[in-house]
Parts: structure tokens; sequence; C-alpha cells
């Protein structure tokens, strides 16, 4: 579902598109890890990831997980969602969004996206509720906050909950709050792509207190180990469904070495950000391509640069261009609602045109923290020298 095309080229691929960053500390706190002897789940460096992220968020509770992916299947389970259920996510946006709820057996209803912000449309996901609609699941693209403020509203109105799907968009923020601290649950990803990684990695925010304790319990194995751990109960047993959802010590060790030094890596990115921002924006409007659009009360935090070309032809043609100079550029996700297993849920070709289109026109450019000013000088040379 996401698009990285073929690395095949004639020419050496000299700027990749994605490369982890590392700021320098990551190896002696693996190695303290290593020296603590625990480097099972929830040990001393798990801890500290825990701390940071409620204190820097705003959050009630921060629980490391194995992925977002399982951050997300955690909150499905904390729903209760159940066969009969209905959720609604955006068709813009990667499988896991929805396959975390479709495995507790809910109909995923998929709705289109905003033409400008390309998070979901309000008024489209509006349309879809009904009796049967359990939750929304707002995705934060590109880091860019959702209208949280009409989506609460809305789910308000209907006993709905909210998931948000922050996997883009620690450290953005919307009104002032940070992404991830505004819905019931939210979930992070630390892959390896995202602006801090563990390689493989995510947590489940909890912002409604009542998730907390069966949470938990979900992410021991369903069992209630974390009281015995904390000594309120003299021995852990099976008390509700779960499964192995947390991450290696090790792990936890190198993830807080980046969210020690979250400014820098943040300084970075933005660096990048905006060189490609201002650096385009003049042949942009030459050429009809549009540049990402920030609403007035969202912070994001420089995920990633796209461009919406005129159309698929031009995209493609200008992926091409760029890796002819050594340049990886890539699309991003193909529309839920249209792939074999969105079909099953009932989507059809134009049920959601924004998508449609939007998944044909853009490009991703590459953005990490070690692009040097000569990489980003390449890059926007060579997207100059095209002509859509």
């Amino acid at each position: 579902m996401v698009g990285y095309g073929s690395m095949e080229s004639s020419n050496p691929i000299r700027i990749p598109f994605n490369k982890p960053g590392f700021v320098g500390s990551e190896h002696d706190l693996v190695m303290e890890a290593l020296a603590r002897r625990h480097i099972s789940g929830d040990g001393y460096f798990t801890k500290q990831c825990h701390a940071l992220l409620e204190r820097v968020l705003g959050v009630r509770k921060a629980l490391l997980t194995t992925s977002c992916t399982h951050a997300l299947e955690m909150a499905a389970i904390l729903l209760n969602i159940t066969e009969g259920d209905e959720v609604i996510v955006p068709s813009f946006t990667f499988v896991s969004t929805a396959n975390a709820f479709a495995l507790r057996g809910a109909t995923i209803r998929f709705c289109d996206i905003r033409p400008d912000t390309l998070n979901m449309d309000v008024d489209s996901a509006a349309s879809l509720i009904n009796p049967r609609t359990k939750a929304i699941v707002p995705v934060h693209y590109a880091g860019v906050g959702c209208d949280m403020e009409r989506l609460a509203a809305l789910a308000a109105r209907h006993g709905v909950a909210i998931v948000e799907d922050a996997a883009h968009a620690l450290m953005g923020k919307y009104q002032g709050k940070h992404l991830g601290s505004i819905g019931g649950l939210a979930s992070l990803s630390f892959h390896e792509t995202k602006n801090f990684s563990c390689g493989e990695g995510g947590a489940l925010l909890i912002n409604d207190e009542h998730f907390t304790e069966r949470a938990e319990i979900i992410r021991e194995k369903g069992t209630d180990r974390a009281k015995f751990f904390r000594g309120q109960v003299d021995k852990y047993t099976w008390v509700d469904i779960g499964s192995s959802f947390l991450p290696s010590d090790i792990l936890a060790a190198l993830l807080f070495a980046q969210l020690q030094a979250r400014d820098q890596i943040q300084n970075d990115r933005r660096g990048v950000w905006d060189y490609y921002h201002t650096h385009l924006r003049q042949w942009a409007k030459q050429h009809g391509v549009r540049q990402p659009i920030i609403p007035d009360d969202c912070e994001h935090p420089a995920h990633l640069y796209y461009l919406l070309l005129p159309s698929l032809a031009t995209r493609q043609a200008l992926i091409a261009h760029l890796k002819q100079r050594g340049i990886y550029a890539v699309f991003h996700y193909v529309p839920l609602h249209t792939s074999p297993m969105g079909r099953t849920f009932g989507g059809q070709p134009g049920d959601c045109p924004v998508t449609e289109r939007v998944s044909d026109c853009l490009l991703r450019l590459p953005l990490f923290k070690d692009l040097t000013p000569q990489d980003l000088e390449d890059v926007v040379a060579a997207i100059l020298e095209f002509k859509p």
C-alpha cells in the first residue's frame, strides 16, 4: 500500500528517499541496557520512554509497543470492537489503520480526504455514521493535524470513540495541543522511516484513563502481571484477552536516545522541509504543482515533504527524471477503498475522488536528518530542470 517504486536504474542512487539518522548516544544506551541485564520488555529504558512521552505530550499514559500496528490493534481490543461494528477510516492511509479493526471483525467504512491538508474530510466521515459506527480513526497525514475540533464534536454527538493514528505526527500540534493527546486513544510509530526510530516500534497513548488498567493487561498477554510487579497482587494470572505487545528494552534504549535529542532531530528535519518549501515555491507556481498546505492552527513536525503534480503521467515522469540523476523520490498510498480487500467492504472506484486523484499525483521527496546542503541543492536543481 506504500509506494516505493523500483530501485532499478541505470544510474546509482546517490540520494536515497530515507536513511535512518542517529544522534550519537544510541550505542552507549544500548550497551547500558545490556549491562543492566534486563533486555525483555518494560525494563529501565522502556520506563524512561514512557515517562518522557507522558511528560512532553501531556498524555495520561504511554505504553511502548512493537509497532504502531500493534498499538492500533490494542485500541481495537480496548474498544471491544466486534463483528457487526463499523469503523470509519480515511482511504488515504496505510493498511494498518484499517487492518487493526478488521481483525476484530469490524466493517471498514472509507471516507475521503480534504484536498488541502490531505486529512480526513469531516463531512465525508459524517455521511458514513450510523448506529453501528463504533470508532473514527483520523490520520494526521504528514504530521499535519486533522480538524480535531469538528471531529470531536461529531464523535460526541454520536457516542463514537476517536482513535488518533499519529504515526506521522509525534511533536506535531493542533491548536496548541500535541497530536496524540486529543482522542481517547492514539498510536505512534517508531519505524525506521519516522522522525524518531528504533527500527521497528510504536506506542499506544491513552488519554481516557478508564482504558489504562485494561491496556496494561492486554499488552501483557491478558495477564495482570503489571499489578504483580507493582506489588498490588501476590501473583499474576490470565484475566483477559491479550498478546505480547512489549518491545525489547534494547530497542527502548535506542529510542530513548532519539527522544532525548528530539530538538536536534526536529531542527535538522525542519531545515530540510523549509529548504524545499522555499526553493521550490516559484517553480511550483509556474507549473501548476501544489506544495503542502499547513493550516494556521497546526504545527507540523517536518515528517515528510510532498508535491502534488498535475497528473499521474507527470508524477511518474518526475520520479524517472530524478532517478536518472541518482535521486530516489517515491509516491505514497494506493487508495484502500479500491484495493482487493477494500472492495470486500463495498469500496468502489469513485467513492473517494480526492483520494484517488491525490494517490495518482503525489510525490514525496527525500527527507531525513542527515541530508547535506549539497544533497538539498542537487534535489532542488534536478526538480528545477524538469518541465511538467
